[in-house]
């Protein structure tokens, strides 16, 4: 039963695939922040575009 017991103690298989799991999740959170900044970004940059179009033509 012992050496069951310390067997298990030391099988690290499991902590590597939370490890992982981890990572994976950090990376895809720092995706998504990314991606929603960015697309921000441009949809303001577009909407000032749009702005800038409808004066202009406004004008003539």
């Amino acid at each position: 039963m012992s050496k069951l017991f310390s067997r298990f103690l030391k099988d690290e298989s499991g902590a590597t695939a939370i490890e992982y799991g981890l990572i994976a999740a950090l990376i895809s959170v720092a995706i998504i922040t990314a991606a929603t900044t960015l697309g921000n970004s441009l949809s303001s940059t577009f909407t000032g575009i749009a702005n800038k179009m409808n004066n202009a033509a406004a004008k003539y």
